[in-house]
């Protein structure tokens, strides 16, 4: 039995006639016979009385009619699905993401798959670096987005679409840091409440390098939370100083900082090398490209100073 079969019995109860059903199914009339014919042996009933030049539904063909609507709607609803699947319009969409992307991301993403992706489910978990890998590698994550700088070497993890954005210190407006036009040094910022992620040791090194060991963030960093969302707001609301990704908070101000950070974070996408990726990521890409980057391009192949945050917090 096929499918082909059960269109052909479907089109010939429809018409009624042999020769409109093989119309309608662009073969020819003998050939539509025989479809039929072989149906109604493989089933061992008769499924048409034939009346003339017109046929009937038996009693057991309106059974098997109703059978056989079913089956190829099932189909047609098959195929439909999976060329969803294909280019990624249903389906589901689990992604991880560290606490800076997640900031940024989430939003756009939920937003996105609910305007274009209806069918798509989209599943979005934020957790720290190790944690986010241990999912990805236990097939519970389709891909993590994370500063790239926070990933060790690893033969079964694949990272692409590398996007830079600049770090800085920021304060509310009307903060009496921000007035002050000629640059910023540390000892001021230092007389505030410092906001943070958690923070690498290559940070460390280069807010050392820049201010001195009083910079060093366990040192200086006052409030720390994994979730940027929560430090901007807790900037948006008090003196505190936040040390964050500089689009993160652009309702902020900026602090010239003497001398500059001149620092940068590095976001990309993760996923399991030699296994066949989420088609919507596709458009997980686009949105990065979109909202995780400062117009730099990407970022693949080049060196720059960065931000990242440890492991822990990303």
């Amino acid at each position: 039995m096929t499918l082909v079969q059960l269109r052909h019995l479907i089109a010939l109860a429809d018409t009624g006639s042999f020769s409109k059903a093989a119309q309608r199914m662009f073969v020819t009339q003998p050939a539509l016979s025989r479809s039929v014919r072989a149906l109604e042996d493989e089933l061992k009933v008769p499924l048409f009385d034939r009346i003339g030049r017109r046929v009937e539904l038996t009693p057991q063909g309106r059974s098997t009619l109703e059978r056989a609507r079913a089956l190829v709607f099932d189909a047609d609803e098959l195929r439909g699905d999976a060329a969803a699947l294909e280019d990624g319009s249903a389906g589901v969409l689990r992604v991880g993401m560290g606490s800076g992307p997640g900031a940024m991301l989430t939003t756009p993403l939920l937003l996105h798959a609910a305007r274009e992706c209806p069918r798509l489910r989209v599943e979005v978990s934020r957790a720290g670096t190790e944690l986010l890998l241990q999912a990805l590698r236990a097939r519970a994550l389709d891909a993590l987005i994370v500063d790239a700088r926070s990933l060790r070497p690893a033969a079964d993890l694949r990272t692409d679409s590398r996007l830079e954005m600049r770090g800085t210190f920021m304060v509310r407006k009307g903060h009496p840091l921000g007035r002050l036009r000629a640059g910023v040094g540390f000892e001021a910022v230092a007389r505030y409440p410092i906001a943070s992620t958690p923070l690498s040791d290559e940070v460390a090194r280069i807010l050392i390098q820049r201010y001195g060991p009083q910079a060093h963030p366990e040192r200086c960093v006052t409030l720390r939370c994994d979730e940027v969302r929560s430090l901007v707001e807790i900037t948006r609301s008090s003196d505190a100083v936040l040390i964050a990704i500089r689009a993160a908070a652009p309702d902020l101000v900026e602090l010239r900082m003497k001398p500059a950070l001149d620092a940068t974070a590095q976001f990309c996408l993760v996923t399991l090398a030699r296994h066949t990726e989420a088609p919507a990521l596709a458009m997980v890409r686009l949105l990065m490209q979109r909202h995780l980057s400062d117009g730099r391009g990407d970022a693949a192949g080049r060196r720059p100073q960065g931000l990242r945050a440890a492991p822990a917090s990303m």
